[in-house]
């Protein structure tokens, strides 16, 4: 008989996060999965390198750390674990835990359950014999082209086998690339008995998983008003307590800092978005019909979620080898800090070679323009020079570029220094990123679990493959606020930071920033409507976007999602510039002065 509610709790939503999340989700209040996402499409890459050194390697270590403080309470209490620390090699990791277990004297009480079939590295050769391009979903260029230099390739997986290895007993499940939200849909398919073509439901927990795979991002972490968040003191992790109906809450446990509101979660579901359809491996989730009521204080209730069947295909991440960076830092401080800086910047790119001389470079001042374009006049007291370089030439980053970050101090500006454990920098090797495109059945997915073993199908169940809002559909998403109310009119014209009558988070996807606004009223929404068009972001961000911009409505959440493409220097480790993520771009575009009625800021208030 199915379950009337379901309590699980996000534990981490990165490797690196907190060390002590997992101990205080599970000592702060009931719960009744503990969820942890550690990997992402670089981490693949550092992994099978460590996997190529050491056969026993190639899996998240932290999570066999974190598990130690919490493996006896969770086997004693019923409390099923689950992760994507597998990484590359997850029956290594599989090995340490059942070690923890033996060392801690549980072990007759742990069924470690594997999933195994995202990794195709190995297969990588057949698969293209077989027609499978693996083509660039940014570029259309076939695999073939980089093939000699790819280090990692994993297919996303979805919920499915996660569901499975719970039916198949195991209370500690650890994954390779399942996809972040499947951790959370897993336990909501196995619990509630739904079925793998009830699209809606199952976009149910495509949505919970997106809300909490960013741990505190939901609980007031990252939050635009900050200081509305009473404590960031041991904030709390998300809690979903989730129903059978397909409605959720999101919460956090008593006593814990942090914050949960519809604005916390809107600011999470905005993050890291493209288009209002979410294609994941179990269906298409639309963002589109998603309602958020405030429940109580930190309870939001989330319900009305709508889905279709999933993407044909399902997406390949694939990590090559790209070439190589490096970067070099020099303080500037004293009058006239900038222009100085400037100065010491151009003595050291005509000592280097000049910046034709690499293939991608940058130059950047900490304080006044690293993360995007300056939002004073005034000249900072001291100024941190930034210059970086990318090429496919390792010995020219090293012998051309390195030495004379300092080589020149002397016969430079006054004022001048360098961070004491600098050095002389030295180049690092870059991963690249190819998303792709395989067919589902070129994925053989297979569950173990003790001696037991069950492939599971990662075909469509049934009806014709997603992706798109089904033109019929897209009418009858339902509006739950009036997106037609007019903007109080009267008072006098004032000029206010865009930050007081928006909410904003960014983040990154490739070389694409997405930078999602939420409207504090549905008048503003009018407003951003009218104002904030793919125009206006073109030029606040320009010098930093490259591409074209492409805006998105979602009115159920009074919101606007914008992708600012070719605006990250090539993104993540493939750029130079100091924010390679587009993290700080929202707070940038909320500092945009912007003139209004005075009877608009009246209708926010405080």
């Amino acid at each position: 008989m199915a379950r009337d509610k379901i309590i699980i709790a996000n534990a981490g939503g990165f490797w690196g996060d907190d060390p002590t999340a997992a101990q205080r989700q599970v000592e702060g209040g009931p719960i009744d999965y503990l969820v942890m996402d550690y990997l992402a499409e670089i981490t693949m890459a550092i992994l099978q390198k460590h996997k190529s050194r050491n056969p026993e390697a190639g899996f998240a270590t932290d999570f066999v750390m974190q598990l130690a403080a919490v493996l006896p309470a969770c086997l004693e209490r019923g409390i099923t674990v689950i992760a994507n620390a597998g990484g590359v090699n997850p029956l290594a990791c599989r090995a340490a835990v059942e070690a923890l277990a033996e060392q801690q004297g549980v072990a007759s009480k742990l069924r470690v359950g594997v999933i195994l079939g995202d990794d195709i590295y190995g297969d990588l050769d057949s698969i293209l014999e077989s027609g499978e391009a693996l083509a660039n979903l940014d570029n259309g260029a076939p695999l073939s082209q980089i093939r000699d230099k790819v280090l990692s390739a994993n297919a996303y997986l979805g919920a499915a086998p996660v569901a499975k290895a719970l039916e198949m007993g195991a209370n500690v499940i650890i994954a390779g690339r399942v996809t972040d939200t499947a951790v959370t849909l897993g336990p909501m398919i196995h619990e509630f008995g739904w079925k793998d073509d009830e699209w809606d439901r199952l976009a149910t927990g495509i949505i919970a998983g997106h809300i909490i795979e960013c741990g505190t991002q939901c609980t007031g972490g990252n939050f635009t008003d900050w200081k509305k968040v009473p404590s960031f003191s041991k904030i709390g992790y998300p809690l979903v307590e989730a129903h059978p109906d397909g409605t959720f809450v999101i919460t956090k446990h008593p006593g814990t800092g942090g914050l949960v509101t519809s604005h916390t979660v809107g600011e999470q579901l905005l993050y890291e978005m493209g288009t209002p359809s979410y294609l994941a491996p179990d269906c298409v989730a639309h963002f589109d019909s998603i309602r958020l009521d405030q429940e109580g204080p930190d309870r939001v209730r989330v319900s009305e979620i709508r889905g279709d069947p999933p993407p044909e295909k399902l997406k390949v991440s694939v990590s090559f080898a790209q070439g190589y960076s490096i970067v070099g830092r020099l303080m500037i401080s004293g009058p006239n800090s900038l222009e100085k800086a400037s100065k010491a910047a151009e003595i050291f790119w005509g000592m280097a070679g000049g910046r034709d001389f690499y293939e991608r470079t940058s130059t950047s001042f900490i304080g006044w323009n690293a993360c995007h374009p300056p939002l004073s006049e005034y000249d900072p007291s001291e100024t941190l020079v930034q210059v970086g370089a990318r090429d496919a030439d390792r010995a020219k980053l090293d012998t051309r570029f390195g030495p004379f970050v300092i080589a020149g101090a002397l016969g430079s500006v006054p004022g001048l220094t360098a961070p004491g454990d600098q050095g002389r920098p030295r180049s690092s090797p870059v991963i690249g990123y190819w998303p792709a495109l395989i067919s589902r059945d070129k994925v053989r997915v297979t569950v173990h679990v003790g001696d037991a073993e069950e492939e599971v199908s990662m075909a469509v169940p049934s009806g014709q493959p997603g992706g798109a809002v089904p033109p019929q559909a897209a009418g009858s998403r339902t509006t739950y606020v009036d997106v037609g109310a007019e903007a109080a009119q009267g008072g006098p014209q004032v000029t206010v930071p865009l930050g007081r009558l928006c909410l904003a988070r960014s983040g990154d996807k490739g070389d694409t920033s997405n930078v999602g606004v939420i409207a504090r009223t549905p008048a503003v929404y009018k407003w951003v409507l009218q104002n904030l068009t793919t125009d206006f972001m073109k030029d606040r961000f320009a010098g930093l976007c490259e591409g074209s911009v492409e805006r998105h409505e979602l009115p159920n959440l009074l919101s606007v999602n914008f992708l600012l493409h070719e605006a990250l220097g090539g993104g993540g480790t493939l750029s130079v510039r100091f924010d390679a993520q587009g993290k700080t771009y929202a707070q940038y575009l909320l500092a945009t002065p912007v003139t209004v009625d005075q009877g608009l800021l009246d209708q926010i208030g405080d």
